[in-house]
């Protein structure tokens, strides 16, 4: 099992922070960190030791650790990387702040509480319940109230965590095991206690100490938290880690099934308790490690072992029904070793589990089918197995697995009838009437439709792919070989099979079959709706490019992706997807495919969602990634790259500086020129959220180094060519990208770029011939050349102007508006206010009476934001009426301008609307 970052990253073959030619051929590291996911890092993050280490496996633990590491000074173990511990962090603050946005949530996390602190009503109470409940109420009231920055709230916040904490603190040391007043076991209390102190500590924004007080509902109470109060958390953070006891608790279950002891009740009753409690303490050791992971300056802690308990003795029968176990229980084996490769993912996400009930909910039955139950049926026993036990408040959440119980499936009758293959018994896949002739092929597809033996269907792959490749596309073949049947078969091997070889003839063979028809693509999307087996193979160490591929071809939509896993396994793809993959004759990169994935999971879903996902890449550290990708590559993935980075500066504007320093200008005016015949709306995108930096002087310092072109051509003549060709929706941006440009040179000159630019922008303000969109793109070039903007990108020129007019000082304490004014520095004002001459007089010279006609045009009649937009324009341009030398100009803005002010500043306006009309009538009067 990886226990390390750095060996997840071997595996790949990725050494010193390079690729392997050969990467099976790495040296395997001496530290461990668990680390359940793929992480982008630097690649110069991690080193790995020189020799190769022994590896030791317990034989009944969840860990495999280093030989050396056990014996290692405590001091030498490296602290905690603080991009996992971030991870960890998004994980358990990002679950319980679905508590804020999701209404249904709260009322369950509020149901659920109720339900287990339940107590007769003539029970005393010692005031622990009531301060639980006065507690709830308060965060309730935040949470309705939590726009609001009061000191009633902070009275509110403070008065919570104090209650909350005086709840939990009953679930001491001395009385732990203890019970209150009603009944109620102490952990019980504490451990909801603890859930609501991590919906308030997540209302504060601080999702380290949310994160730590989510981790000790499950150290308080492990049964409570894993079947009652979160299970979708703890079926995803915890059970990859506790597997094993899983397949062990199923196995023990069938053994006893099949021994002829009796009574059975009993000894189920004790099982199933022994289970319970492993898993208990499985969850509360891994609760722990991770709370180790949130001290400050923590070291590694030890990975925690976890054994299985001992087994129940069930008679002489034991031996023979583990035989018939090994021999037709291939699946056991396979969820085992995909236990091993669990314990190294899961954590690079933001958990949002609800979107997962409506697909589990529809395989429920099929899992709750017992590997016994079928058995039964075929030995005429009357042994039955028992499913998740009652005694749990809730049952767990099961994984749908079609494959999981391979063997279940009783063998059909094939009938063998004048050269036909005909299926006679109802078994979930029936193959009728296939005119094929007798052969290895006609039995290989019997068998894949019909046979329960994973070997058996695994040969069958092999025959029908070898079958395939020297048909060379015969139409008989493929009408055989693309029945729906056959599809699911394979898609059931490719489920169930650990073997490389036979997985990589699947997905080519699937991959064939999914390049030439629709139908077949539906097949495979609906016999795998959410993907599951595409999670499997994504995870594979040797084939995630060819199956990243063959789901390229099938197009899913982000309905259907809805796993917390995509982002970090589709940044994966996108790392070492540089080379063409060939699937039999289907040949395409896998970077292609990892971009259409993060379009789908950036853009498919609702806008919460999308924008949790473009978070997720940028704390996984895919932004390095993303920037590459606009450097290489051919011109659809580097147009991709360029969009994708659009989606994550939109979602966490903090990182706009970084990539305005990291990312390549002569790149980027590259990808306009080489999209000669195609839209160039993905780089002009990215360049208008770059330059929406809180410094001028970051701003001035990005245009100059694009200004520099590339190969020596001429930017602007460039952004010239891009203007005249672009979509009218992209028309604005672009201009007001050329006129930023063209202020870097002479304002005092003027040029056919500055005509331009300002012509296109008076044209995008005309509201009778512009549509709506068109409009929301010329409000952004317009707070574009405001020159003023927050850390996080949103433009403060309103603020700034509302601060001008001494808004804050007519309002008083009552004005909470978001840091009025902007980010820039004391000494960037002088910069600023040089910027914004030159721009005012740039545009009400080249402009004129045109520009501010379609100004005073734009706040009558544009959409809200272009008309807030217009208005906030002349506000600033205002400010430098002085400055323009056309004679008899002031006069001309005032007829112009003065009506339409004067109409915004009416009593029936929206008050900063009528403050900003007040203050542009000011500055034209001293003009």
């Amino acid at each position: 099992m990886a226990s390390s970052l750095q060996q997840l990253l071997n595996e790949e073959g990725f050494e010193n922070g390079k690729l392997l030619k050969n990467p099976s051929e790495f040296k395997a590291p001496d530290e461990s960190i668990a680390l359940p996911i793929y992480i982008c890092h630097g690649r110069g993050s991690s080193e790995t030791s020189k020799h190769k280490d022994d590896k030791t496996i317990t034989r009944k633990g969840s860990s495999v650790f280093s030989s050396k590491r056990a014996s290692r000074p405590k001091h030498d173990e490296p602290a905690i990387d603080e991009s996992a511990i971030k991870a960890v962090v998004s994980i358990l603050s990002g679950y319980i702040g679905r508590y804020m946005k999701d209404e249904s949530f709260r009322e369950m996390v509020r149901e659920k509480c109720n339900s287990c602190l339940s107590r007769p009503k003539a029970a005393s109470d010692n005031g622990v319940f009531i301060k639980l409940e006065l507690g709830i109420q308060s965060i309730d009231k935040l949470v309705l109230d939590r726009g609001n920055k009061t000191e009633r709230r902070t009275k509110l916040v403070k008065n919570s965590i104090k209650l909350l904490s005086i709840v939990a603190a009953v679930n001491g040391k001395e009385s732990r095991n203890g019970s209150s007043c009603g009944g109620v076991p102490n952990s019980h209390l504490s451990a909801c206690a603890q859930l609501y102190l991590s919906i308030v500590y997540k209302l504060e924004k601080n999702n380290r100490e949310s994160a730590r007080h989510l981790l000790q509902v499950f150290c308080d109470s492990a049964f409570l938290a894993r079947t009652h109060l979160v299970p979708d958390l703890w079926n995803h953070f915890f059970l990859p880690h506790l597997l094993h006891l899983k397949v062990w608790y199923h196995k023990e279950l069938e053994l006893l099934c099949n021994s002829g002891d009796a009574p059975k009740e009993t000894k189920t009753k004790a099982l199933t308790k022994l289970y319970n409690e492993q898993m208990d303490m499985g969850t509360a050791k891994f609760a722990v490690y991770y709370k180790q992971w949130l001290k400050t300056g923590a070291k590694v802690p030890p990975v925690p072992t976890v054994p299985l308990p001992l087994s129940l003795s069930y008679g002489s029968s034991r031996r023979r029904s583990s035989d018939l176990y090994a021999s037709r229980s291939s699946v056991n084996r396979n969820l085992t070793e995909w236990q091993s490769m669990e314990l190294d993912r899961r954590i690079r996400a933001s958990i949002d589990i609800c979107r997962h009930e409506a697909e589990e909910k529809e395989f429920k039955d099929e899992e709750n089918c017992s590997l016994d139950k079928t058995r039964t049926h075929r030995r005429s026993s009357s042994c039955q197995i028992y499913s998740t036990p009652r005694t749990e408040l809730m049952p767990e959440t099961q994984k749908s697995g079609r494959f999981r119980l391979f063997a279940c499936q009783s063998r059909p009758t094939v009938c063998l009838a004048k050269g036909k293959i005909v299926v006679r018994n109802n078994s979930m896949r029936k193959l009728d009437n296939v005119d094929l002739p007798l052969s290895d092929l006609s039995k290989s597809i019997a068998t894949i439709c019909s046979s329960d033996v994973l070997s058996d269907c695994e040969n069958a792959i092999q025959v029908m792919t070898k079958a395939w490749l020297d048909s060379h596309s015969d139409p008989a073949i493929e009408a055989a070989l693309t029945k729906l049947p056959v599809i699911e078969g394979i898609l059931e091997v490719l489920f169930a099979s650990s073997e490389d070889e036979i997985l990589e003839l699947a997905i080519s063979i699937l991959a064939e079959f999914a390049a030439r028809s629709e139908v077949n693509r539906q097949i495979i999307l609906n016999w795998d709706p959410v993907l599951e087996i595409f999670l499997k193979l994504l995870r594979n160490s040797s084939l995630f490019l060819k199956a990243a591929v063959l789901l390229y071809l099938l197009k899913p939509k982000a309905k259907q992706m809805i796993s917390t896993e995509w982002i970090p396994l589709s940044l994966r793809v996108l790392e070492f997807g540089e080379h063409l993959q060939t699937l039999f004759t289907v040949k395409c990169s896998p970077r292609v495919a990892a971009f259409y994935f993060l379009d789908q999971l950036l853009t498919g879903f609702n806008e919460d969602r999308n924008i949790e996902n473009a978070c997720q890449v940028v704390s996984l550290g895919g932004l390095s990634l993303l920037i590459r990708n606009v450097e290489i590559g051919s011109v659809l993935e580097r147009n991709k790259a360029a969009l994708t980075i659009s989606c994550c500066i939109r979602a966490d504007g903090s990182c706009r500086s970084y990539l305005a320093d990291k990312l390549n200008k002569a790149s980027l005016i590259k990808l306009i020129v080489v999209n000669c015949k195609d839209s160039n709306g993905s780089v002009i995108a990215l360049l208008t959220e770059l330059l929406c930096l809180n410094r001028i002087t970051l701003i001035t310092k990005f245009l100059n180094n694009l200004l520099n072109g590339w190969g020596g051509l001429n930017t602007m003549h460039i952004l010239l060519a891009c203007l005249q060709k672009a979509l009218p929706e992209e028309r604005p941006l672009v201009a007001a990208l050329l006129l930023q440009l063209d202020l870097l040179g002479d304002s005092s000159r003027c040029s056919v770029y500055r005509e331009e630019a300002v012509e296109v922008i008076i044209e995008a303000l005309d509201c009778e011939k512009c549509n709506e969109k068109i409009q929301e793109q010329s409000a952004r070039a317009l707070s574009m050349l405001g020159g003023r903007f927050s850390y996080m990108g949103e433009a403060t020129t309103e603020n700034w102007l509302l601060k001008q007019a001494s808004f804050h000082e007519i309002l008083g304490d009552s004005f909470h508006r978001k840091d009025i004014g902007d980010d820039f520095l004391y000494e960037d004002e002088e910069a600023i206010e040089n910027w914004q001459r030159k721009a005012a007089i740039a545009l009400l010279e080249s402009g004129s009476k045109r520009f501010m006609a379609a100004l005073s045009n734009s706040m009558a009649n544009g959409i809200p934001s272009l008309a807030r937009a217009s208005l906030v324009t002349i506000a600033w341009t205002s400010r430098f009426l002085n400055s323009v030398r056309h004679k008899d100009f002031q006069a001309m803005a005032c007829s112009i301008l003065v009506p339409r002010l004067l109409e915004s500043s009416n009593s029936d306006r929206v008050l900063e609307e009528r403050v900003l009309a007040t203050f542009s009538l000011q500055q034209i009067t001293k003009s």
